[in-house]
């Protein structure tokens, strides 16, 4: 870990685990994984739990037997669900004398840079007093068409790690791990770079009250790789699979943390600051940013999707690909570019459309 602090792990444990069937807690499994992170603590391991389980127990208790679609109505079971959740869990802790505190998490809590530096000083401040954080998306108060959700709770525990730099992600579901469905249709045990050949794997998920699947876990260990963390997807109800994990074994498909992680401010504009408009660069200038850790010029624009002002969030579009090069903030606003970009081979060197400190690659 190259420092004093102690190894802090993130546990996300999805729906399928903590429920059977429709509003039904699997209070056993609860309380077996409750024991396996006291003895973690026990070892000087911080741990953060991301728990999904609140709509699916809302659903229970409100008689719904599937999902629903109208996002009002998931709304009302995550405001039901939630508060029966949190107390299930620090009844469940109370026996080990483990404190927990809920946090609850929309995209808006952590898209200002203020506001990220808040919930992770928050969790510092827990874990240094020995409380268990156990975080959730704030269904109750999410909205897919605000841009406020994160997708699901996969890839928040992948920003939750990111967040607070932690060493190891485990995400304990239903599934095994990675499996090699057009091959040997074995778990894949080491994944150390996520190609395309990797994502062609995953899959969706049939449970009627999750969301995600394979898909989304790709997407998690993508981002929490990228940041320094290992990833392990194993199946939550194995006995001891958090302790087993641990102690160097791997039940399920352990993705390998790339070296040399980003400050805490380059993962903020990697992931979590709200973009407001594209720029889209040509292939020299994508290359320049991936390759030469270089500043946008305005010689590299090809076209911008709309207006922003300076010092807002904008992401940068391969035009070969397509796909986002990097995010950052805007040196210039979108009406100053335009009019640098009319001088054509005119510019002068200093003029930066996105600088590479105010930059962080995707």
């Amino acid at each position: 870990m190259g420092d004093a602090r102690k190894r802090r792990i993130v546990v996300k444990i999805g729906t399928g685990v903590l429920t059977s069937g429709v509003g039904c807690l699997e209070i056993g499994k609860m309380k077996s994984l409750c024991a396996q992170v006291a003895e973690a603590k026990r070892r000087g391991i911080e741990v953060i739990l991301v728990s999904s389980g609140a709509v699916g127990l809302g659903m229970g208790k409100l008689g719904l037997k599937s999902r629903p679609k109208n996002i009002r109505k998931v709304q009302m079971c995550a405001a039901v669900g939630q508060g029966a959740l949190i107390q299930t869990w620090a009844e469940i802790f109370a026996p080990f004398s483990i404190t927990v505190a809920q946090i609850l998490l929309t995209r808006d809590d952590v898209d200002s840079l203020s506001r990220y530096g808040s919930v992770r000083e928050l969790i510092d401040e827990l874990l240094k007093n020995s409380v268990v954080p156990i975080l959730n998306e704030n269904d109750c108060i999410s909205a897919a068409e605000l841009n406020m959700k994160f997708g699901d709770n996969d890839v928040l525990s992948a920003l939750v790690s990111t967040l607070a730099k932690a060493d190891d992600l485990m995400i304990l579901s239903t599934a095994k791990g990675l499996v090699d469905m057009a091959g040997t249709g074995r778990v894949v045990k080491l994944i150390e770079n996520i190609t395309p050949e990797i994502r062609a794997m995953a899959g969706g998920t049939q449970s009627a009250t999750a969301v995600g699947g394979m898909i989304t876990k790709i997407k998690a260990a993508e981002i929490a790789t990228r940041n320094g963390c290992d990833v392990y997807i194993a199946r939550g109800d194995d006995e001891n699979v958090l302790l087993d994990i641990l102690d160097g074994k791997n039940p399920g498909s352990k993705f390998v943390a790339r070296k040399n992680p980003s400050s805490s401010r380059k993962r903020w504009l990697a992931y979590f600051g709200k973009t407001i408009q594209k720029i889209v660069v040509d292939s020299g200038a994508a290359r320049a940013l991936r390759e030469d850790g270089r500043s946008l010029l305005p010689a590299g624009v090809i076209s911008i999707s709309g207006d922003f002002d300076k010092g807002e969030m904008v992401e940068i579009i391969d035009s070969g690909t397509g796909h986002p090069v990097a995010r950052g903030l805007a040196e210039v606003g979108s009406e100053q570019l335009e009019r640098m970009r009319k001088k054509a081979g005119k510019c002068d060197h200093k003029d930066v459309v996105v600088h590479r400190d105010n930059m962080a690659l995707v």
